[in-house]
């Protein structure tokens, strides 16, 4: 058995539209003997985005990590993201002492999603609202 087939294909949905998303997305790096990184920008039409919006994951509140037919969500997401990535890089360094404990993540993961918050609401730039579109927001 080669080492190819015991990789795992690793999607990360982001909003493509949010600089901070974007620059993480550009920075993340997960480790070769893990995979392939696939970034879907949550904004575009996918499968992907079907399977988040069925599972009633609202994207606007949380990045979504699929890994191995699991589903993980905002602070988990970058936990989860964080263990997979190579430490090699200061971003990826940074990320790693911020993300990799679930304490680190659960305390740094609202800080980013708050400040992601406000610089959409700086620039003009709406909420992807999945579940609203979808018929499935509960407020």
């Amino acid at each position: 058995m080669s080492i190819q087939s015991n990789k795992e294909d690793v999607w990360l949905v982001y909003d493509g539209e949010c600089p901070v998303c974007k620059t993480y997305c550009k920075y993340i790096r997960i480790r070769k003997a893990v995979g392939n990184l696939h970034l879907v920008d949550a904004r575009l039409p996918s499968p992907i985005m079907d399977e988040i919006t069925h599972a009633g994951l609202d994207i606007d509140q949380g990045m979504v990590l699929k890994f191995k037919d699991a589903i993980y969500y905002g602070s988990d997401a970058v936990h989860m993201l964080t263990l997979l990535s190579t430490p090699s890089g200061f971003f990826n360094r940074v990320n790693y002492y911020l993300f990799s404990t679930k304490l680190g993540a659960a305390i740094f993961y609202p800080v980013g999603k708050a400040f992601r918050n406000l610089l959409l609401k700086l620039l003009g730039i709406n909420y992807i609202e999945n579940l609203k579109l979808n018929g499935q927001e509960n407020k």
